[in-house]
């Protein structure tokens, strides 16, 4: 799949994994639509690569249809990721009882459902492209989490979210299979976002140097290049990369 002259959407692309991508993907030459709920952060970065900022809670039909819209006034829209996301942390049952049901629900329906509406809405824009030489006409890029696999203490909601789009990574790709449209997942482990910047310095110290190797935290950059890979190579399809240092999550 070309990068360059197409057209992308990031959501969350105002900051963390969806700037790194976003940034990524307007220095090789695409046209970028910044899909975020930041209005301030999403138009600064959207000016900075020369893109387009739309104000987006992915859970909103009407909202990804504006962003999905926004993107075809720009050209042929060919890719999404989805970067956008919340990670509460609240145990199923705590000091003050049990786990807050609308924190649950919320989180499923930003992680999980936002993912899916987005998926669905630039998908059906997609399959009315005309096939790239590989027959492709569109690839899409969701984010998952280790957490998925190894969740740990008060992350029930966060892992059932980010479980659910590893679970739907293999039907969707084989949903969009016959428009030639691949959909993949992108699975972090431990990585340099704002939300983690704001733990204490120690706590991030510990949590670096708990990966095997590179016991670093992963940056957005390193998100940026296994999503471009997974452009441009049309073999991908339908699987969860887990992107981690082979770190594997202790419970707590």
């Amino acid at each position: 799949m070309q990068i360059k002259d197409r057209v992308f959407i990031v959501t969350g692309g105002a900051s963390g994994l969806g700037e790194g991508t976003a940034r990524m993907l307007a220095e090789n030459g695409a046209k970028v639509v910044v899909a975020d709920m930041q209005a301030d952060k999403g138009e600064a970065v959207a000016a900075e690569i020369g893109g387009r900022f739309v104000r987006c809670d992915v859970s909103q039909e009407a909202d990804g249809q504006a962003v999905v819209a926004a993107a075809l006034e720009l050209g042929k829209l060919v890719g999404l990721v989805n970067c956008a996301g919340i990670a509460p942390a609240e145990k199923t049952v705590g000091k003050n009882g049990p786990h807050a049901l609308a924190v649950f629900e919320k989180t499923l329906r930003v992680n999980l459902l936002g993912s899916f509406n987005m998926i669905r809405l630039a998908a059906d824009a997609m399959a009315k492209n005309e096939p790239e030489a590989t027959g492709e006409r569109g690839v899409l890029i969701s984010t998952a989490s280790v957490a998925a696999y190894d969740g740990q203490i008060g992350q029930a909601a966060y892992s059932a979210s980010k479980g659910g789009v590893v679970g739907m990574t293999l039907p969707i790709a084989r949903d969009l299979a016959r428009s030639g449209i691949r959909n993949m997942t992108i699975a972090p482990g431990i990585f340099g976002t704002p939300m983690l910047f704001g733990m204490p310095q120690d706590v991030q110290d510990a949590l670096a140097a708990s990966v095997p190797f590179p016991s670093r935290l992963g940056t957005p950059a390193d998100y940026a290049k296994l999503a471009r890979h997974i452009i441009e190579n049309d073999m991908l399809n339908g699987e969860v990369i887990r992107l981690d240092g082979a770190i594997r999550l202790a419970p707590r």
